[in-house]
């Protein structure tokens, strides 16, 4: 019998502690502190030998590592592969979080289905292999080389991925495996570290690259100690709105590309279809102009899209005016209010603002205050903004219009999807170097120009 012990550990960050403690000092969470029993015994079956593991413990001079030239593969979805930085590297272990029902297990097994044709094991402790071959079918695209494991225990995946050496590994999920060596029930915070630890030991030793889905807490972390976002290679997001068809792929750590990138997919009754173009896809075709509707080109992360802001401004019937947000944070909304209010004298204080971003996303980037700034006094007018036009611009609180991040960028995305103007930032202007020659660039350099933007 393996020796074990009685520890404490915060549910929220994984912090230990030898007794039970009101509040984390890590996190600063209450009453996250639960009792778990864990061996001292660690898995050296499933390590290197001894062997190799002291010819890696020796010191080596960084210019005389030598470099191996890893083959990216092909998940078969430039935009999956996109987020990965070109494609999946082997012995990466990458960490797939999101919402329930978002659509993680549907996008897995779509991966593991068309995986460059590489044999595929996938590890279900969640659903049986009747019901996983229900989704397939719905799917389509029945892949021969994908092979379905229904088991829970740990150790025993890792013998049949030893007898099998499949060329990719999808774990659904790290919540519903245990360990034999630890003493505590599947999902807790020790069996997660446990269980992750053995699955990137056999990742590292074979190059086999690892998927692992993980379940999200109510504020939308991921569940389990912060240690699990710290072993695994990379941490892909998946988050929309259940109730739209959307769906983003985030990166939000990747040890072998960078994190600015974003995937966007369409949820369909036949599953999930990358959209390539998502600019098309948010702006709506209207059959006459409409006032309080804006064009904003804004940026999530290296990925330029246009997308459509509206906004209805309304006199108040109760005394305090309402302030209505969705895809928006609703102070910056507040001060880009008060800076109306002060700049161009707009009494907003007696009147319900009510403002969308189209298509159900949620946009968290400056750029797009010009568009928010002009989609409110194009209803206040009750006046729509001329037709083809874009705008691009974050205001400051004194009423400049200050650059947006990759102005060039979102330029050329306007002029590629055809508008015919953009509004940008004056000081904006020595930094644009080559610009399409089919899109008027007009800079403004305060919030009065930009309102007659709007009004003219």
């Amino acid at each position: 019998m393996a020796k074990v012990k009685k520890s404490w550990f915060c549910k929220n960050c994984g912090s230990e502690s030898p007794k039970w403690l009101g509040r984390c000092p890590d996190c600063g969470e209450w009453n996250t502190f639960v009792e778990e029993v864990v061996a001292k015994e660690s898995t050296r079956r499933y390590g290197a030998g001894e062997v190799s593991r002291a010819e890696r413990s020796q010191p080596v001079l960084l210019s005389h590592v030598r470099e191996q030239n890893l083959e990216r593969i092909d998940m078969g979805y430039p935009e999956v592969n996109r987020v990965l930085g070109g494609g999946l590297v082997p012995g990466s272990l990458v960490l797939l979080g999101g919402e329930p029902g978002i659509g993680k297990s549907t996008l897995s097994l779509q991966l593991a289905m068309r995986a460059g044709g590489l044999d595929v094991l996938y590890v279900s402790g969640e659903e049986s292999p009747e019901q996983i071959k229900i989704r397939a079918d719905r799917l389509g695209d029945l892949s021969e080389s994908c092979y379905i494991l229904a088991e829970t225990s740990c150790e025993q995946i890792v013998d049949r991925m030893r007898s099998m050496r499949p060329g990719m590994v999808v774990i659904d999920s790290i919540q519903t495996l245990y360990s034999d060596t630890v003493e505590s029930s599947p999902g807790s915070i020790s069996q997660i570290r446990e269980c992750a630890a053995i699955l990137m030991r056999y990742a590292k030793e074979t190059m086999t690259p690892l998927f692992i889905i993980g379940h999200i807490t109510k504020d939308g972390a991921i569940a389990g100690p912060k240690i699990l976002e710290h072993i695994v290679d990379v941490v892909l997001q998946f988050e929309g709105d259940p109730n739209n068809i959307y769906r983003l792929l985030r990166s939000i750590k990747n040890r072998f590309g960078a994190t600015s990138e974003i995937g966007v997919f369409e949820m369909r009754s036949e599953g999930l279809v990358e959209v390539p173009n998502p600019s098309e896809i948010l702006l709506s075709h209207h059959d006459e102009p409409l006032s309080g509707i804006a064009i904003g080109a804004t940026m999530d992360g290296a990925r330029p899209y246009l997308i459509e802001v509206q906004a209805l401004v309304s006199a108040t019937a109760y005394g305090t005016p309402q302030r209505t947000t969705t895809g928006f944070d609703g102070k910056r909304l507040s001060m880009l209010l008060a800076v109306i209010e002060k700049r161009l004298n707009f009494r907003m204080g007696s009147k319900d603002v009510f403002l969308n971003i189209a298509g159900g996303f949620k946009v968290s980037d400056p750029g797009l205050d010009a568009a928010v700034v002009a989609s409110i006094l194009s209803s206040a007018l009750d006046k729509p903004i001329p037709d083809a036009t874009a705008f691009a611009g974050e205001i400051g609180l004194s009423g400049e219009v200050r650059p947006a991040t990759r102005t060039e960028q979102r330029i050329i995305e306007a002029s590629r999807l055809g508008f015919k103007r953009i509004v940008v930032s004056a000081y904006a202007r020595k930094a644009l170097v080559s610009l399409p020659s089919d899109i008027e660039v007009i800079f403004v350099g305060k919030i009065e120009e930009l309102a007659r933007c709007v009004a003219r």
